[in-house]
C-alpha cells in the first residue's frame, strides 16, 4: 500500500517557506528590478532593511489550457424583443465611478499589484546576487573564512521545509512495531483461542463472550498506537563547513573636499555603504580600510567615514600615497588580495592629476587585484578623468572607471564593477 503524506503545516509566520522560495525564484527578474528601485529611495542608514515589493497582477497569472468553443454556434437569448439574428450591438458607454485617482475608461481591464514583504536576508541575497570580488586568488590560505552548507544526517527539530518523509515514515513504522508488537501478539493468541473454542462451545456460551470482550479490548490497544507521532519526525540537517579561502583587504577612498557638495557626498556614501554591506555579508573576515581626504588624507573608522563633516581643498594623490604606505606596512601583496575603490567628483589640481596616474600605474596597481574609480558628477570630465582614462586603456584587467550622475546610477554601476566573472 502506498502512503502519501502532504505536509500542510505552516511556519511561525503562517507562510510556507518552500512556496515562498519558489515564488521568489520564479519572479526574480521583477523582484530584482523592484529591489533596485527601492535602493534609490532609501537613506544611507536604512539601506539594508527589508522591503515591500509589488508585482503586477498580470505577471503572476497562471497559464492554463482550456477547450475552445469551436464550430459555428447560434444561441437563443430568452426575453429578447429588440434584436434579430445578424444585428450588430454597440459597445456600452459610460463607466463606474471608482475611488482611484485616474479617469474612468470604457476599455480594458486589469488586476491590482500583488504585494509581499522581503525579509532583510532575502533583500540582501537578491541585492548582491551574482556579485564577487574579481581576480580573487589563493595567495595565502588564512583569515577570510568562507563556508558551504553540507548534509549532516538528521535531527529531531527543524522547519517544515526540511522534513525528511522517508526517515520519518521509517521511524514511525519501527515505533508502531515496537510498541504494538505485545498487543498484536496477545491479540493473535486470543483469536486462535476463539477459533478453537468455536468448534467446542455454542455461540452464546459465557466463555466465548468473555473472550470476545478481551479481543475487543486488545484491538482497541492496537488502534491506539498512532500511525505517526511527533516523536517520529526527522528533519534533514545541514551544517556549515569552512573551506580554504583567501585573505583580502578593501581600501575605500572618499574625496571630502569643498567641491564635493552634500549631494555628491551622499551618493558616494551610498556607494561605499553598498560596498561595505557586500563585503561583510559575503566574506566573513575581510579587512576594510577607510580613507578620507581633502588636501590631507586620513585613515578613519567606519563611523567617522560615513558621518564626519570635515572638508577642505583637493589633493587626490594624498589618499593614494596613504593607501600605498598602509599596504607596505600592514598588507604585503604576497599574502593579501588587495582591492581599492575611489570616489571623487574629478576636481583636482592640474599638476596633481598626472601624479595620481603615476602612483596608480607604478605603485598601486602592481600590488592590487582590482581598483575601481567612481566619478560623481554630471559635468564634463575633468583632468583627473582624462589621466585615468589613459591608464584604463593599458590596464583594463585591474582598473575600471565609471561615472555616476544621480542616485539611480549607483546600483547599475555597482553591479557592473563587481559582477561575478565566469
Amino acid at each position: 500500500m502506498t502512503v502519501r503524506i502532504i505536509d500542510r503545516r505552516f511556519d511561525s509566520k503562517h507562510k510556507s517557506s518552500v512556496n515562498r522560495g519558489r515564488f521568489i525564484e520564479r519572479f526574480k527578474g521583477q523582484i530584482k528590478k523592484a529591489v533596485a528601485d527601492a535602493v534609490n529611495k532609501r537613506g544611507i542608514r536604512n539601506i539594508d532593511n527589508g522591503e515591500k515589493i509589488g508585482i503586477s497582477g498580470r505577471d503572476i497569472a497562471e497559464p492554463h489550457f482550456e477547450h475552445g468553443q469551436g464550430g459555428v454556434w447560434e444561441t437563443v437569448r430568452p426575453g429578447n424583443d429588440r434584436f434579430n439574428s445578424g444585428d450588430q450591438v454597440d459597445r456600452p458607454t459610460g463607466g463606474g465611478s471608482g475611488t482611484g485617482a485616474g479617469q474612468a475608461s470604457r476599455d480594458g481591464e486589469g488586476l491590482d499589484e500583488f504585494l509581499f514583504t522581503l525579509t532583510k536576508d532575502e533583500f540582501l541575497d537578491i541585492f548582491f546576487d551574482e556579485l564577487a570580488l574579481p581576480n580573487l586568488v589563493k595567495q595565502h590560505l588564512a583569515r577570510v573564512e568562507q563556508s558551504r552548507r553540507v548534509r549532516a544526517g538528521y535531527t529531531q527539530s527543524g522547519v517544515p521545509s526540511n522534513i525528511n518523509l522517508t526517515r520519518t515514515m521509517r521511524g514511525a513504522a519501527g515505533r508502531r512495531i515496537a510498541v504494538g508488537s505485545p498487543y498484536a501478539a496477545k491479540l493473535r493468541a486470543l483469536l486462535a483461542e476463539l477459533e478453537e473454542l468455536k468448534n467446542k462451545l455454542s455461540d452464546d456460551d459465557p466463555q466465548l463472550a468473555q473472550l470476545r470482550r478481551e479481543i475487543a479490548h486488545w484491538r482497541a490497544k492496537v488502534a491506539q498506537v498512532p500511525f505517526i507521532d511527533t516523536f517520529d519526525l526527522r528533519y534533514s540537517n545541514r551544517i556549515r563547513v569552512p573551506r580554504p579561502s583567501t585573505q583580502a583587504v578593501m581600501f575605500c577612498l572618499l574625496d571630502v573636499s569643498g567641491s564635493m557638495d552634500e549631494g555628491r557626498k551622499n551618493i558616494a556614501k551610498r556607494f561605499f555603504m553598498l560596498l561595505y554591506l557586500f563585503l561583510t555579508r559575503n566574506y566573513e573576515r575581510i579587512d576594510v580600510v577607510f580613507i578620507r581626504h581633502h588636501t590631507v588624507a586620513t585613515e578613519v573608522d567606519e563611523d567617522e567615514f560615513f558621518t564626519s563633516r570635515e572638508t577642505g581643498g583637493t589633493v587626490v594623490s594624498s589618499a593614494l600615497e596613504l593607501m600605498h604606505d598602509i599596504i607596505k606596512a600592514r598588507y604585503p601583496s604576497s599574502q593579501w588580495n588587495i582591492y581599492g575603490a575611489q570616489a571623487s567628483d574629478g576636481d583636482n589640481w592640474n599638476d596633481d592629476s598626472p601624479r595620481c596616474r603615476d602612483l596608480l600605474a607604478q605603485s598601486l596597481l602592481p600590488l592590487t587585484q582590482y581598483f575601481a574609480y567612481i566619478e560623481i558628477t554630471d559635468a564634463p570630465p575633468q583632468n583627473l578623468w582624462h589621466e585615468y582614462a589613459a591608464l584604463e586603456a593599458t590596464m583594463a584587467d585591474r582598473f575600471a572607471m565609471r561615472r555616476i550622475a544621480t542616485v539611480a546610477d549607483i546600483y547599475p554601476v555597482f553591479r557592473d564593477l563587481f559582477k561575478r566573472q565566469v
